[in-house]
């Protein structure tokens, strides 16, 4: 779990990133930005927001050779050992980043390089070096007094409630490329910023297998049990799986099919969908792992959201389901087949209807 609302901004620096493959120049400020107050409040809100909205996918450094060979990895490790390179080494790591800007599609513009102290990740206090990239200008509006005449001026500057590019760096499992967040809002050159800049890989641990194992059963349960049952089976078949994760410490695929499945005789398609479509979530060789709690919670917010608990009938007639309380879908609604009129039915139970509803 990361918390960013306590992270302080510790030094600065800020150079601007040309395109090379224009002959675009690279500019190096000659020392760190003299921070205050009112820039640290703006700066935090604009650096940090995206990755408070956005779910927590770590990565961390990869080389083909060794990890200890990846240009980024070999750039932050000084900072970590000594805070006073920071300036010297982001520098170089902007010259890194230029030397990415190869392609006419890739924009420049500024890059900042922050030391950040007093983050908590999982709870605990980490150090952590980030690097952010604005890229897109907009256009505003500056108003000006001259004699009688308000006159007005167009003027361009980088919006600070849009961050284009960024990662932070935690100075955690070093070994093994550091734990690393990453956002990129301009999807058109995700390569430059994800592969050739940072050179990573999506970081493998409990908390990637327990929301890819999840993601791989909501699809599951849209792809094959809403077809083959309906949707109140999608949504009871979501919950029972969620709370699977949620009471568990470790994940054991068995003990989790003999659970979630009211139906056995959809075991067997989901294991052939786990052979079919398991690579694609990276799960095809995986059956046994710890839980993460936190991805659980994650993943639970998401599918209320992403799961369409109203069941639509040609009949112009719609049930909604509650998600948070499934059981009473299980309990106070059957479904049946009518000979004589040769139609589905839902019987409902109830005790009253509520009011204002």
């Amino acid at each position: 779990m990361l918390n960013l609302y306590t992270t302080n901004i510790e030094t600065l620096s800020i150079h601007r990133v040309g395109n090379l493959s224009k002959g675009e120049p690279l500019f190096f400020s000659e020392k760190p930005y003299a921070l205050n107050d009112e820039i640290i409040g703006l700066l935090k809100e604009y650096f940090f927001k995206p990755f408070r909205e956005k779910e927590e996918n770590y990565f961390h450094f990869v080389h083909d050779a060794d990890v200890e060979f990846n240009t980024l990895y070999q750039l932050v490790t000084p900072i970590f050992e000594d805070e006073s390179t920071i300036h010297e080494q982001s520098g170089k790591i902007a010259q890194h980043l230029y030397n990415q800007s190869n392609h006419p599609h890739i924009k420049s513009g500024e890059v900042y390089i922050a030391l950040l102290h007093d983050t908590y990740l999982d709870n605990e206090k980490v150090k952590a070096v980030g690097i952010f990239k604005s890229e897109v200008k907009n256009s505003f509006l500056q108003f000006e007094e001259q004699g009688n005449q308000l006159e007005m001026i167009i003027q361009e500057g980088v919006n600070i409630h849009r961050l284009d590019k960024g990662c932070i760096i935690f100075n955690v499992n070093k070994e093994d490329g550091y734990k690393i967040l990453s956002i990129d809002s301009n999807r058109y050159d995700t390569k430059y910023w994800l592969e050739n800049f940072l050179n990573v890989d999506a970081l493998v641990d409990d908390n990637f297998y327990t929301k890819k194992y999840l993601k791989f059963s909501q699809d599951f349960a849209k792809d094959v049990i809403l077809p083959a049952e309906d949707k109140k089976e999608e949504v009871l078949f979501m919950n029972r799986a969620i709370n699977y994760f949620a009471k568990n410490d470790d994940f054991e695929e068995t003990s989790f099919m003999n659970e979630v499945f009211e139906n056995p005789e959809l075991i067997p398609e989901f294991k052939h969908y786990k052979v079919e479509k398991g690579p694609k979530y990276q799960i095809e060789d995986v059956s046994t792992f710890p839980i993460a709690n936190k991805a659980v919670s994650d993943v639970r917010s998401d599918v209320r959201k992403k799961i369409k608990n109203v069941i639509d009938l040609d009949t112009n007639i719609q049930i909604r389901m509650d998600f948070i309380n499934p059981e009473s879908v299980d309990k106070f609604i059957e479904k049946g087949w009518d000979e004589e009129k040769q139609m589905y039915y839902y019987l409902v139970y109830f005790n009253k209807e509520q009011k204002g509803s």
